[in-house]
């Protein structure tokens, strides 16, 4: 507005670039159809196998997530925290830190854009692969169910990229 009122600035074009780059980025609220991804812990025990085959791991967030951007995901959500480009899916013990979040089983991993590509990248992607063989050996849960309409607030975490700089 300042710009504006001095005159000589023309700001329509940059305004243009924001709205239009904005849902991409995860700025905005966007919403439409998807999938939704359940992962949850085995939720029995058992005696004779390694306790690691029985939880959700980083490694398996990270290939449903992986699987969802690659088969065109427009927008993707981990519980409350709408994923942007510098989002990083890390474990603490059996816990989920997102974004300084902490959250526990199960997870739910919500993805806007054309469900049927969706699946189709879930079901070929090697990650998912082996979740989905310890979901049948071992019990892990792992549920895929399509959404006419899927809702996403925008980003409102602290964006930062501290060691980059233009040229």
């Amino acid at each position: 507005r300042l710009a504006e009122d001095i005159g000589g600035i023309d700001l329509t074009s940059a305004r243009d670039d924001v709205a239009r780059l904005s849902p991409v980025a995860g700025l905005s609220a966007v919403q439409g159809p998807g999938v939704v991804v359940t992962l949850r812990d085995a939720e029995k025990r058992l005696d004779d196998v390694d306790p690691d085959f029985l939880v959700i791991h980083q490694q398996d967030v990270q290939a449903v997530v992986n699987a969802l951007w690659r088969g065109g995901a427009e927008a993707i959500m981990i519980m409350d925290q709408r994923l942007i480009a510098s989002s990083a899916v890390k474990c603490v013990g059996n816990t989920l830190l997102l974004q300084g979040k902490l959250y526990s089983p199960p997870y739910r991993i919500q993805a806007i854009g054309n469900a049927k590509r969706l699946q189709q990248a879930l079901d070929t992607e090697a990650g998912v692969q082996l979740l989905k063989d310890l979901a049948r050996v071992y019990g892990i849960g792992y549920d895929v169910t399509t959404s006419p309409l899927i809702r996403m607030p925008e980003f409102t975490g602290p964006i930062s990229v501290p060691n980059a700089e233009t040229f």
